[in-house]
């Protein structure tokens, strides 16, 4: 008989494991020496350690799902079980209950995890429903359109939930989606529409200003080039490849009509400096009639100098003040002269001027012999009195006489 701390061989070949519970049969060995058959079901023995060791750092180390785990576990506790190995099976069985035990707990924290991943999975497709139900009233066609876009890929990369929930939730986000896009659709129909009146609008105005294009009839014309823009502006944008052409038809008959109406007034421009050379010419001739010393002189000169001046026409707009106020002052001056030779050739009014100053006179005279009177009787206040009433009549005297000698004394 052959023995070892963990099993022996008796006289007949049955090979026994000592275990918690006694001595198991393990086999019977008749091929061999009875070390050979102990060795042969240590070997076994060392091969279960091995495959325990194996799924005991598979478990550890990777994400072996608990259920094959378990699988795994029941395998080799069946072979335990079986008693075909001779070593110390009751550490198998340790280090079986520790795994599975460990499997549990790995299994537990699995489960809370998932519980945990399909909250946030839901809090994230709540979230992600909510902003789509929101974007699905935007008037923001391209960045809404953009974002729901990337919103249904941040969906797909969420785990899944319940069938009945995740249905919901997807139902509400398609159907936020397919009303942006029909909200979306029907904004750039009536976006359409509305270009297609703008051609329409845009295409009349470009045949009226391509009518215009050759008239001379250059303030009216402008003016309703003018009115057409205006129409232009309040019309819309037509599509874009109408809006550029008809643009450039627009811009193109008024440009033709503006370099028309251009180079005439550039001639009539330079015209017009001319003739304020020439009027120029004729107010430093008028001026020179000023001071007036010959009243009939002047007045002949001045006359042949305005008849020259309306025969020149028109000057620049900027400089007609002031040499129109040239001829203006030296015309003033002449009325001047011609109303001061009236007041001195007017009978009428020399015999009012004579006749004023003589009641004047003999108001001073009068008052002159009061105040002689009241100071030779004393009576000085009265005197003084009548000598400030002098005072104002002697000053209307004196102004009275300045004005006679305007009449020849």
């Amino acid at each position: 008989m052959s023995s070892d701390p963990w099993g022996r061989v008796d006289e007949t070949g049955t090979v026994y494991v000592r275990t918690s519970e006694g001595e198991q049969v393990v086999g019977s060995w008749q091929a061999g020496t009875p070390e050979e058959a102990l060795a042969y079901f240590e070997r076994k023995y060392e091969g279960l350690v091995v495959e325990i060791g194996l799924l005991e750092r598979r478990v550890r180390t990777t994400d072996l799902s608990a259920k094959d785990a378990q699988t795994a576990i029941d395998h080799l506790r069946t072979q335990v079980e079986e008693h075909h190995a001779v070593g110390d099976l009751d550490a198998l069985r340790v280090r079986l209950d520790k795994l599975v035990a460990t499997v549990d707990s790995r299994r537990e924290e699995r489960k809370v995890q998932k519980a945990k991943q399909a909250d946030e999975a839901r809090t994230a497709k709540d979230a992600l429903v909510t902003e789509a139900e929101q974007l699905a009233q935007s008037d923001q066609w391209r960045s809404a359109g953009e974002r729901l876009r990337a919103l249904v890929d941040i969906w797909k990369g969420l785990p899944r939930l319940d069938r009945k929930s995740d249905d919901e939730l997807w139902h509400r986000f398609s159907h936020a989606r397919s009303a942006f896009s029909k909200r979306r659709k029907a904004h750039f129909a009536a976006l359409d529409a509305q270009r297609e009146e703008a051609r329409k609008a845009k295409e009349k105005l470009v045949a009226e200003a391509e009518s215009l294009s050759k008239s001379t009839d250059w303030g009216p014309t402008a003016a309703r080039y003018r009115e057409l823009m205006d129409s232009w502006k309040a019309a819309g944008r037509a599509q874009r490849e109408a809006e550029d052409d008809l643009w450039n038809r627009f811009r193109g008959a008024q440009d033709v009509f503006f370099a028309a109406r251009g180079e005439v007034f550039a001639e009539r421009d330079a015209e017009q400096v001319e003739n304020l050379k020439l009027k120029e010419e004729l107010a430093v001739e008028a001026e020179q009639l000023v001071p007036v010393t010959d009243l009939k002189a002047a007045r002949a000169a001045f006359r042949s100098v305005n008849e020259r001046w309306e025969a020149i026409g028109h000057v620049p707009r900027d400089a007609r003040p002031k040499v129109e106020g040239r001829m203006h002052a030296v015309e003033r001056a002449i009325q001047e002269a011609e109303e001061g030779e009236w007041r001195r050739t007017n009978p009428e009014a020399r015999a009012r001027a004579a006749g004023l100053t003589g009641q004047l006179q003999a108001a001073v005279d009068k008052l002159r012999g009061e105040i002689d009177s009241a100071r030779a009787a004393g009576n000085n206040a009265k005197a003084d009195k009548l000598s400030r009433e002098l005072e104002g009549r002697q000053a209307l005297l004196d102004q009275a006489l300045k004005g006679l000698e305007e009449f020849g004394g």
